[in-house]
């Protein structure tokens, strides 16, 4: 492999492995625009169509029910299938207040499949592969406000920041 080729490999890798953070990123902020830029075409999300708009129709359902999510993304795997396609895996942590559940906790193994396309790697599939979720009784988001440094023990400023936290946090009984 030429010195060329290997810094190609090298900027296809970074620009693949920022995809689950910018995907991680559009969660918390219920942002499905932003994640449906970074799905082909060519994705195909079964009755819900097929690229951008079919994500958008899946995510729209999906994201409903979120009040606040955060994904911390670790251990991603990346191999190439030639120039324009790659696999991988990634481990994602996710913590999340919904309306219909709680407070949640969820290990996930995402399998993706990435293809370049006009220039970007995108995602191609995506395979959530739960390994455990777990609901709790007592949201650690239902604590008063921490008002850090004095105390590191309650809710911090960053949740209360999101408007659609905000609402449901000063509703929370």
């Amino acid at each position: 492999m030429t010195q060329r080729d290997q810094v190609a490999v090298l900027l296809a890798r970074d620009e693949i492995r920022q995809l689950p953070y910018h995907y991680a990123a559009a969660i918390e902020s219920r942002d499905v625009d932003a994640m449906a830029d970074l799905f082909s075409p060519n994705a195909r999300f079964g009755e819900h169509g097929d690229g951008p708009n079919g994500l958008r129709q899946l995510m729209t359902r999906s994201l409903d029910d979120s009040v606040f999510a955060v994904i911390l993304v670790a251990n991603h795997i990346i191999e190439f299938d030639g120039h324009e396609r790659a696999s991988g895996q990634v481990w994602a942590h996710c913590y999340a207040q919904t309306r219909s559940h709680g407070f949640v906790e969820q290990l996930i193994k995402y399998q993706d499949r990435y293809e370049r396309h006009d220039g970007r790697w995108l995602f191609l599939h995506r395979k959530h592969r739960l390994w455990y979720g777990v609901g709790h009784r007592d949201s650690p988001l239902r604590q008063p406000a921490a008002n850090w440094p004095q105390s590191q023990v309650g809710v911090g400023d960053l949740p209360i920041a999101d408007p659609v936290f905000r609402d449901w946090w000063e509703k929370r009984s």
